[in-house]
């Protein structure tokens, strides 16, 4: 399971809402318990290096991949994760997100309708290498947004 603080929740939905139509993305970070629940406590916008269009795919230059791992270790955080936004559609993995996934982090996708967000959700992919919904704790966004 994996939740937020109220903070990078809101930085987040504001972002996908923000860059529409394009994805947005960015990092993930906070703890993780033993038994494996993870709260994001921070997150670290990145822009979409993908050239060209930016409405159907994102890519995370590696220096901000390296970057990330630098800000994760200067604050005392675990790297939890990636986020992106599917702009016109719904906040389930493509396969070029499968593609490009790593086991261990959770994926947030976040579904931006109209300019709206309309549903957030979370993955992690398996040992099959297959996505495998992640539970995401109960995001209230329409009025946090707005």
């Amino acid at each position: 399971m994996i939740s937020f603080k109220s903070i990078p929740r809101s930085q987040l939905l504001e972002h996908a809402q923000r860059i529409f139509p394009d994805e947005c993305c960015g990092f993930l970070f906070g703890t993780e318990e033993s038994d494996g629940t993870r709260e994001v406590e921070k997150i670290l916008q990145v822009d979409n290096s993908k050239s060209g269009d930016k409405r159907r795919r994102f890519e995370i230059s590696p220096q901000n991949y390296l970057h990330a791992e630098k800000y994760a270790i200067e604050h005392d955080l675990l790297l939890l994760g990636i986020y992106h936004s599917h702009p016109g559609h719904p906040a389930i993995p493509s396969e070029h997100d499968r593609v490009a996934a790593q086991p261990y982090f959770s994926y947030i996708i976040v579904s931006v309708m109209l300019g709206k967000i309309n549903h957030i959700r979370s993955w992690r992919l398996g040992e099959d290498s297959r996505f495998e919904e992640e539970k995401l704790t109960p995001i209230h966004f329409h009025q946090s947004i707005e």
